[in-house]
């Protein structure tokens, strides 16, 4: 059994009965959380990229927690590098084993860079998390490429999260698209209307997935779904 969280954004929490795993923890700052940092509890934080609302409050939840921030190896160290004392720096095709189940990074199409002065925060990554006997995608901030079609002959995905937002990522058509290449059974809209530029119909979505034979949970921030 596995539960999942939607924290707003791109922000999850994963639970099974022993680990919490935080990907993404954009929550200062984020009009539609309804969750503070000091609130959340993480064993493991996960960082798709460095952008400020994907990296968001992830070195101080890490701190707080004592939590290991997983992600590509140049953002794992700068993490490290602002005080944070667990990392682990992966990077595409590459996977370990850690206390939840295991994990491997994928590719995803966006940027990486950190902060004002646009320093280099390494390539942006998905992930496919094996965790309670489930297997979840975060595909990240990307836009649509074919080897999602790779990544779900190979990973036999339960649930993808999926950004439907446009503008910066997949808009609702080509994220419909993935779940076609993906063939997950269920999947969960992300990384739309949080701000105005990436407004979209989460139903919208669901209508369109509805022809692939994937089932559509559209969750608003702090709502949960249970895979059993």
């Amino acid at each position: 059994m596995l539960k999942l969280t939607f924290l707003g954004h791109a922000c999850f929490l994963l639970e099974d009965n022993a680990h919490k795993v935080v990907i993404d923890p954009f929550l200062s700052g984020n009009p539609v959380a309804k969750t503070s940092p000091g609130d959340l509890k993480a064993d493991f934080i996960l960082l798709t990229h460095g952008h400020g609302d994907h990296l968001g409050d992830a070195i101080e939840i890490a701190k707080k927690n004592d939590a290991t921030i997983i992600s590509n190896f140049e953002l794992a160290y700068f993490c490290s590098q602002k005080g944070v004392k667990k990392t682990a720096g992966l990077h595409i095709g590459g996977g370990s084993s850690f206390p939840f189940g295991s994990l491997k990074l994928t590719i995803a199409h966006h940027g990486s860079t950190l902060g004002n002065e646009l320093a280099y925060g390494g390539n942006p990554v998905g992930f496919i998390v094996r965790m309670g006997g489930k297997t979840v995608y975060h595909s990240g901030d990307t836009g649509l490429f074919l080897d999602m079609k790779l990544i779900g002959e190979l990973d036999k995905i339960d649930v993808a999260l999926l950004p439907i937002g446009g503008y910066f990522t997949m808009d609702v058509n080509d994220a419909a698209r993935a779940v076609d290449f993906l063939r997950p059974r269920k999947v969960v809209p992300m990384h739309y209307s949080t701000f105005d530029l990436i407004k979209a119909d989460p139903n919208d979505f669901a209508r369109k997935t509805k022809h692939y034979g994937a089932e559509c949970i559209i969750l608003k921030p702090g709502e949960s779904h249970t895979l059993e």
